[in-house]
């Protein structure tokens, strides 16, 4: 078989988590071998947004992709990146017009990755439909595969969702035809990594990289306050250790299917 190795990890949050990405994310790839690396960005900038400096330190820690959520758009000087890099996405189910691209192909040591950003409905704003916006990306890409008599893609998918019933009904709509469906958005990572009956790997949210005392990486505090008291408080980063979450998977790329996967949480 011809495994590749993949690392997907979780929403990275502010100063603290992209200094742990730093660190850590160059040893992960060493100790699992890791042949691409997909992380989300969308909080790196300040707990809200991305910015140009922290893309760039996050690829530069070895992210070959930086996925994202509903806050990309906080950071309004980042929508020309958006729209001019390719190894940034936003969902791609944000109706026509909305600046970036939702999926991206890379090729690295003769393999294709096809990186597919969607985002959830439930519990968030009420965007197109992520099942039929996968089925039209997938059918797109994989017929330009065959046209240009290419091996197929390994299909990785960063779901950016809050209900945890949505992220698994697109899973088993996904099973077989994406190697990798991984949830973010809530920041806590959940203890259901599985392989799914036709071969993908699933987890329902990869977790976070940022500091582990804390409310989803933001001050206790202040986010104690804000439930307290329905009081608006503005958030800051929480300060302290961090860690680094997310999957580590193999995949057989002659067939597209997982054949593991197991958590990180370094």
């Amino acid at each position: 078989m011809n495994i590749k190795k993949i690392i997907m990890l979780g929403d990275v949050v502010g100063e603290p988590g992209l200094a742990a990405l730093e660190k850590q994310l160059p040893r992960m790839i060493q100790e699992y071998e890791a042949d691409f690396v997909t992380v989300n960005g969308e909080n790196a900038a300040e707990g809200f947004g991305i910015s140009e400096a922290a893309l760039n330190r996050m690829l530069a820690a070895g992210a070959d992709v930086v996925t994202s959520g509903n806050h990309v758009w906080e950071k309004r000087e980042f929508w020309p990146i958006l729209r001019n890099e390719k190894r940034v996405l936003r969902p791609a189910n944000y109706p026509a017009g909305a600046a970036g691209r939702g999926w991206t192909t890379i090729e690295k040591n003769n393999v294709s990755y096809l990186v597919i950003n969607l985002q959830g409905r439930k519990m968030m704003t009420p965007i197109d439909c992520p099942f039929r916006t996968f089925d039209a990306i997938f059918t797109a890409e994989m017929g330009a595969a065959r046209n240009d008599a290419q091996v197929a893609p390994v299909v990785l998918v960063d779901f950016h969702a809050e209900a945890t019933h949505e992220k698994e009904a697109l899973a088993f709509y996904l099973d077989g035809r994406a190697a990798v469906i991984a949830g973010t958005h809530t920041h806590i990572q959940t203890a259901d990594n599985r392989l799914l009956p036709k071969g993908s790997a699933y987890i329902t949210d990869l977790g976070m990289t940022g500091v582990t005392d804390s409310v989803i990486g933001m001050d206790t505090g202040i986010c104690v306050e804000r439930a307290k008291k329905h009081v608006l408080y503005h958030m800051e980063c929480a300060q302290g250790m961090a860690s680094t979450q997310g999957i580590a998977v193999e995949i057989n790329v002659e067939t597209g299917k997982a054949v593991k996967i197991e958590r990180i949480n370094q």
